[in-house]
């Protein structure tokens, strides 16, 4: 990623220094209409990188791709990367985020694990090489567990979250 970027390594890697994982297990049950709800909201992660496993291989992962919503088909034993908020921060948004939400269907469960990937003892803003006077910075910089504690307790919808740390324009 730093070489597509054109960056120095240290630039990006010291903040990877210390990374915590979590880890989520997804269960969406069998629903007779489908059309009715939604198994998770519309969002985009908080965090630099999430990586998916689609357990049961049973269809339900969504991405919108201007402005539609694309179902994400299930591989056998392939994972599904996400790029989170925290690096279309770091990247000056040159990486964006993916504003994804996950169905449910008709006849069969859903089960997905998700592993999330969140530095928190540093601070999270555009990288400095990545910020110049073509390419002005995109967001502020804020501390990492403020980001997270932030995102965590505000409404799931959409990538609003960035709106927090997204320089105004004027």
């Amino acid at each position: 990623m730093t070489k597509a970027l054109k960056v120095q390594p240290n630039e990006m890697l010291d903040l990877f220094e210390e990374v915590d994982q979590s880890i989520k297990i997804n269960y969406y049950p069998p629903c007779p209409q489908p059309e009715q709800v939604i198994g998770l909201n519309p969002h985009s992660d908080g965090v630099v990188l999430t990586i998916l496993l689609q357990i049961n291989e049973i269809q339900g992962l969504q991405i919108k791709k201007d402005g539609m919503w694309i179902p994400i088909n299930p591989l056998t034993n392939a994972f599904v990367v996400n790029i989170g908020d925290m690096l279309e921060i770091l990247t000056n948004g040159i990486y964006q985020s993916i504003e994804h939400r996950a169905t449910v269907n008709s006849e069969k469960e859903r089960i997905s694990l998700a592993a999330f990937h969140i530095p928190y003892k540093c601070d999270i803003g555009p990288t400095p090489s990545l910020v110049t006077p073509e390419t002005p910075a995109l967001f502020k910089t804020i501390s990492a567990e403020d980001y997270v504690n932030g995102n965590i307790t505000s409404k799931i919808n959409g990538k609003s979250y960035l709106d927090v740390v997204r320089i105004q324009s004027s």
